[in-house]
């Protein structure tokens, strides 16, 4: 008979989410002193794969990139599940969590423009292609004379898109340009000030069924205290304002010590409004502060700001 896997990931098939999950395949096997082939990757589609004629926001949104990966972990065909943590849902199915996160890579957005190498100095009507709306309503505002259209697919996709002159440029997030040893393309990289990212960006999170002790034991030792409790933060926040996956959002917390500053923004999707709030406190605090600062941006945007128009 043949041997049971050492453990079993779920991931997405995208270059991006096998490198991410080969990555902690690589710090599984290093832990535990086993072999990588003794790790099993099993690739599984999901419909946020499959879906490329319109913006997920029309189709469901976040879950769509992890609904048929979660069904698996709760069938335990897979013990663990590797993810953006951008990616996911606040809310996730009975039985199942978010239990380990590894450091954060870069949380900046990167600008690839081929009319111009900065996001500034693009033509006025120059279209700019993004699949994410926050960057489409952060773009709208610095630039309200570009021409922004949704720009799907996965990162080799999109920058075939580009080169082909589809687009004039587009942004990605810096984090995933790194993990896939591409970050020279990048003509500008945009300070998380000017464009705050997605709650999440820069972070693999790892899902897995918290029953599962076994597992969560061998995944405790890549856990990265300050990333999960910055992704805390950012989740509270994001919890406090879900009612819609039409409304861009963004939220950034920063660790120093016992201390966190965390940053939460909403926006229009045309780049017409938005608001910021701001809280700062001790690691303690952190899911209070973000679920605070997302109360407060939620009454600042009243019922209008969050509607599906």
């Amino acid at each position: 008979m043949a041997q049971s896997p050492f453990l079993r990931i779920g991931t997405r098939g995208s270059a991006l989410a096998l490198a991410q999950a080969h990555l902690v395949r690589r710090l599984l096997a290093r832990a535990h002193g086993v072999g990588e082939d003794e790790i099993a990757v099993e690739i599984i589609k999901t419909s946020g794969d499959a879906i490329l004629d319109r913006p997920l926001s029309e189709a469901g949104g976040k879950g769509l990139f992890t609904k048929e990966i979660e069904e698996q972990l709760l069938d335990g065909r897979i013990d663990l599940a590797v993810h953006s943590s951008k990616d996911m849902p606040t809310v996730l199915p009975d039985g199942l969590g978010l239990v380990c996160f590894l450091e954060r890579e870069d949380v900046r957005d990167g600008f690839i423009g081929r009319a111009s190498p900065t996001l500034a100095d693009l033509p006025k009507g120059a279209v700019v292609g993004s699949s994410s709306l926050r960057r489409q309503a952060q773009i709208r505002r610095e630039r309200p004379d570009l021409d922004v259209v949704t720009f799907r697919g996965n990162v080799q996709t999109r920058m075939a898109k580009l080169n082909a002159g589809e687009v004039a440029g587009t942004m990605l997030a810096m984090a995933g340009l790194n993990r896939l040893g591409i970050s020279g393309e990048v003509t500008e990289v945009i300070a998380a000030e000017r464009f705050l990212p997605a709650v999440g960006q820069g972070a693999i999170g790892v899902e897995t069924r918290l029953a599962d002790t076994r597992t969560r034991d061998l995944l405790a030792p890549l856990d990265h205290r300050a990333t999960a409790i910055a992704l805390a933060a950012e989740r509270a926040f994001l919890a406090v304002l879900d009612g819609s996956c039409r409304t861009p959002i963004a939220g950034l917390a920063r660790i120093d010590g016992s201390s966190i500053a965390f940053t939460g923004e909403i926006l229009r999707p045309d780049g017409s409004e938005s608001h910021v709030a701001s809280r700062a406190g001790t690691v303690a605090d952190a899911e209070a502060l973000g679920r605070d600062a997302g109360a407060e941006l939620k009454a600042r945007g009243g019922p209008g700001f969050f509607g599906h128009a």
